[in-house]
């Protein structure tokens, strides 16, 4: 063997070698998720294996979308930079040469990884566009995935796993499809115990490969319609929910709306805004679809301690956004509210404190691209406006001074310790805004910007220099 050969091949020695000691991570993308988990302090909700991950990593309890809506928002999950407000975000930029060469998948790749999507990571599962989703001339992401995968079984195609009930039943016309749905059977007769499936699959496979890999696994339950095995509305039965925080109407210019895509599906004429006994059956189902997808979660757990690569690998559990159960007289998401913007955000990571503690920071779905890179030794592309949460991660209480923004339909928010302010795209700025303050974490539904005028220009100063 030449000189010339001998030192490629030490070198390329030292490429795989570094590539082992990189940690693996897996991204656990749920669909509507609020932070209404065990390990954030709600004892009436059953989820076990989030909260595990919780209590061995770092769990955030102000974690704020960029948008209120599922594309928008995971646009940013994926780009880590602010986008459109539109489900279409990241079909819009497929052609961008930047979003094109440093989306997360695409980058992580370009440092040695095989990245594997499963199920829901971009706005359509699988990742694909058409009249059924299943196009695979129109990725969602170009050249980003190693492989981007969606079982669809009964349900025919992406689109029918997407809005699917039990046993194949695939979303044709809303008003003629139950709201909520509870059928005997293990967790396969709903989509995503397929999904589950595939995942599993691929989790073995990657274990068994040669480079460390990005498994991103996408869970639908909760969205709508909330349909989950009749065992997972077992515990919630006879469960009494504590009751709807301010659930009336909000008066004056706000981002309300009439729930709509919620109210189009079969209510049976019932309507949760006037029926108490109806709301409350409501938010049973939604609890039911949120064990369903714990369990499915713990699923993974399993099959990621028994390949031996648990303690390799990074795992984050993301919800895409908020759902309002009532608040402000809303049942669903897309509003500028608290109970859109703020989902749950958990991180385990090897070799960082398991004190399982959480830290109530204000952080954004902005900062999981950087943090990512910087738990796996890999540089950060140039330009994300977010920040890495390892500090945070390694002491909750570090210091930290980074407010919150979001957007939709023009409108944009910003979220501090101490207010939420709601700028209106039409309007003056004095005139046109919400303002709500903020107590221990905790959002009032009082609007104050009449009481409080003078705490409107910094707000909006800070929303100009970010959006």
């Amino acid at each position: 063997m030449n000189r010339l050969a001998v030192v490629t091949f030490i070198a390329l020695l030292a490429c795989l070698a570094s590539a082992q000691e990189k940690p693996n991570i897996l991204l656990i993308c749920i669909d509507d998720l609020r932070p209404e988990l065990g390990c954030y302090g709600l004892d009436y909700i059953e989820s076990p294996h989030i909260d595990s991950i919780a209590a061995s990593g770092r769990h955030f309890t102000q974690h704020f979308v960029q948008a209120p809506t599922c594309g928008a928002s995971r646009y940013t999950l994926l780009t880590g930079r602010y986008g459109s407000s539109s489900n279409s975000a990241l079909f819009d930029k497929a052609d961008d040469p930047l979003i094109r060469s440093t989306n997360l998948p695409r980058w992580f790749r370009d440092h040695g990884y095989t990245t594997v999507s499963v199920g829901k990571i971009s706005h359509h599962p699988g990742g694909r566009g058409g009249p059924d989703w299943d196009d695979p001339e129109k990725p969602e992401m170009p050249e980003a995935w190693t492989r981007h995968l969606q079982p669809v079984g009964p349900w025919q195609h992406p689109r029918g796993i997407m809005h699917g009930l039990a046993h194949g039943e695939i979303r044709k016309n809303a008003k003629d499809m139950a709201l909520f749905q509870a059928e005997p059977g293990d967790d396969s007769i709903y989509p995503d115990g397929l999904t589950i499936e595939t995942a599993l699959g691929e989790l073995d496979r990657l274990s068994d490969g040669d480079s460390p890999f990005l498994l991103a696994v996408g869970i639908i339950r909760p969205h709508l319609p909330f349909g989950a095995p009749e065992i997972y509305l077992e515990p919630y039965r006879n469960a009494t929910l504590p009751s709807i925080p301010h659930p009336q109407k909000p008066e004056g210019k706000t981002t309300w709306h009439g729930s709509g895509e919620f109210m189009k599906y079969q209510r049976w004429g019932r309507n949760p805004n006037d029926d108490e006994e109806f709301a409350l059956e409501v938010r049973r189902h939604y609890a039911a679809c949120v064990t369903y997808a714990d369990a499915l979660v713990g699923r993974l757990l399993t099959r990621l301690e028994e390949s031996g690569e648990d303690d390799n690998t990074i795992i984050v559990v993301w919800g895409d956004h908020g759902w309002h159960l009532g608040e402000h007289a809303i049942w669903g998401k897309h509003a500028l509210f608290e109970e859109s913007l703020r989902s749950p955000l958990i991180i385990r990571a090897p070799g960082l404190p398991s004190s399982g503690g959480g830290s109530k920071r204000i952080v954004e779905t902005l900062d999981i691209f950087p943090t990512l890179c910087d738990l796996a030794g890999v540089a950060s592309p140039e330009g994300l406006p977010g920040a890495s949460l390892v500090p945070l991660l390694n002491d909750p209480m570090a210091e930290w001074d980074r407010p919150a923004f979001a957007y939709r339909s023009q409108n944009q928010t910003v979220r501090t310790p101490q207010y939420r302010l709601i700028r209106h795209a039409k309007g003056s700025e004095t005139t046109h805004v919400e303002l709500y303050p903020v107590s221990d974490g905790v959002v009032s539904p009082k609007n104050v910007a009449d009481d409080r005028p003078e705490v409107i220009p910094e707000l909006i100063e800070l929303i100009k220099s970010r959006l």
